[in-house]
């Protein structure tokens, strides 16, 4: 049986397979992927073969070459890398430049990042609505945009406050296996909640103290979007 990785808990995986359902399966403990040392063998996006007895958990025996992937540096020291999602079309980044302030330093980071594992990306900048009527703000949204652009990156405005940008985003995800990463608080789920409509993932009010987001996804999982195609929404990354 055969499928595909749609969410990784961290102790288990739910697998939607090519017969149409959904299933819980395990990995055996010595299950290593060849070639990547990684704190996870299996990401979301890997498309994986399973075995098992009847009514019984089944196991992912097999992860299929994977056309691509992209990794963060792991939490823990031990190991080199944590894969965030495999076999992805897009990458979108999704940056705030004002409450909370994503540095340029980690958007350079993952673009480069994405750039070395052969996944296209895409830098979403989220809460425009807080940069207009401010003429500052407005400059440095331009000044971002065009710096991004002029090195060959696509560069989205987007708000969920307003609505701006949300059908243009939901047009360029339209088909393909995208990858939403970026810092927390910077209005990932929220922007989800906008494309797919229903979804209703749970979202944080930004830290006053820090002016910093506040995890509210903890484990990686692919949704399915409207008219085909699919995100694979991650928890949020504080460096990279």
């Amino acid at each position: 049986m055969t499928g595909t990785v749609i969410r990784n808990t961290g102790s288990f995986y739910t697998v939607a397979t090519d017969d149409g359902c959904e299933v819980q399966a395990k990995i055996k403990g010595n299950f290593r992927l060849k070639g990547i040392r990684t704190t996870n063998p299996v990401a979301v996006g890997d498309r994986v073969e399973l075995d098992g007895d009847a009514g019984a958990m089944p196991f992912i025996t097999a992860i299929m070459p994977r056309k691509n992937y992209i990794i963060r540096r792991a939490s823990n020291l031990s190991k080199e890398a944590h894969v965030i999602a495999a076999n992805v079309d897009e990458a979108f980044l999704v940056a705030t430049l004002y409450h909370p302030v994503t540095s340029t330093t980690f958007i350079d980071r993952f673009l480069a990042t994405a750039e070395a594992y052969a996944v296209p990306a895409t830098l979403v900048i989220n809460k425009v609505d807080l940069c207009h009527y401010d003429a500052e703000r407005e400059e440095y949204l331009e000044a971002v945009s065009y710096l991004y652009r002029s090195i060959g990156y696509r560069v989205m405005h987007t708000s969920t406050l307003t609505g701006e940008g949300v059908d243009a985003l939901r047009e360029a995800m339209a088909g393909k296996t995208s990858l939403f990463s970026g810092n927390s608080g910077v209005g990932k789920s929220s922007l989800i909640n906008c494309l797919i409509p229903g979804m209703e993932l749970r979202t944080a009010e930004i830290s006053t103290t820090h002016d910093t987001g506040m995890h509210t996804t903890t484990f990686s999982e692919m949704f399915a979007l409207p008219g085909g195609g699919a995100i694979i929404d991650t928890p949020g990354v504080k460096g990279f």
